[in-house]
């Protein structure tokens, strides 16, 4: 991989993150017509995920710090009585980070128990564009099927859109666009989904690239260094941009352009592979 491929790629990574598209999809099928696919790219794959996480903590800055705020505030003595139970003894923030918590469950057993086999899937041709037939399906599910809107993520709620974001590890299903898609088919407003979709994979792949870095650690090999960088910076930048896109078009716009898109690159996937 040189400097062209790794800037390609990073653009690539940091575009279709936050885009009902698959970013992991999109890094594979390019990776694959760039010929530059390989058992090493699992580097550069983890370095502009990071990247694109980055990104999302330089955005939605006042929400993790708002966040992080209340994990450290003190819970509302017992004398207050709500309707909520014990959980009313939580501020707006606890409650807020306790649901990313209950969302990253199941991706977090995933990581445990599947992880090989999800490696496996990323090895196959096309996995990739049946994936990404499968989004396709699930964002135009969402423009059919319109329940009541409510504001708030439940719980259970927040449970459910993990389940998604454990199911979207396959290359070619999109996260962003199964967590959103599925909190739509729930009920939950546009407004609320789209920052929290961004924030709950945050401590999920933080956490993968903490331990494969580990791994990488122990076993030191000759990388390219300059072209990890390059792929970074073009990744965050991107990721930047399309962040702030994406809060926006989910508020005012419809996904089933999105998943016309991604029907059309299914196809054509299917076609040049």
């Amino acid at each position: 991989m040189d400097y062209i491929h790794a800037l390609i790629l990073g653009l690539v990574q940091g575009l279709t993150e936050y885009l009902p598209v698959s970013s992991s999809g999109h890094l594979e099928l390019g990776q694959r017509l760039l010929g530059v696919h390989s058992e090493d790219s699992l580097l550069f794959d983890i370095t502009v995920h990071v990247a694109t996480v980055l990104s999302t903590l330089v955005v939605l800055r006042k929400e993790v710090i708002w966040i992080f705020e209340g994990l450290f505030s003190p819970l509302k003595p017992k004398t207050v009585q709500t309707s909520e139970g014990w959980l009313g003894r939580l501020s707006d923030s606890q409650q807020y980070a306790l649901k990313i918590v209950i969302s990253m469950i199941p991706i977090g057993i995933v990581g445990v128990f599947a992880k090989d086999w999800v490696e496996e899937a990323f090895s196959n041709l096309y996995v990739v564009p049946c994936c990404l037939l499968v989004t396709a399906m699930l964002l135009a599910l969402t423009h059919y099927v319109r329940p009541r809107e409510k504001e708030i993520i439940s719980l259970k709620d927040a449970f459910i859109i993990g389940l998604a974001q454990a199911v979207a590890v396959l290359p070619g299903l999109s996260r962003s666009g199964s967590t959103i898609a599925t909190g739509l088919l729930l009920g939950v407003k546009k407004e609320s989904l789209a920052q929290f979709s961004f924030l709950m994979v945050i401590p999920p792949i933080l956490g993968e690239a903490l331990l494969e870095g580990i791994k990488l650690a122990k076993n030191p090999e000759d990388f390219q260094w300059q072209v990890l960088a390059v792929g970074f910076v073009a990744a965050f930048v991107s990721g930047c941009l399309a962040c702030k896109l994406m809060i926006a078009l989910v508020k005012k716009c419809q996904l089933i352009w999105f998943a016309v898109y991604c029907l059309i690159v299914s196809v054509l996937a299917f076609i040049l592979l």
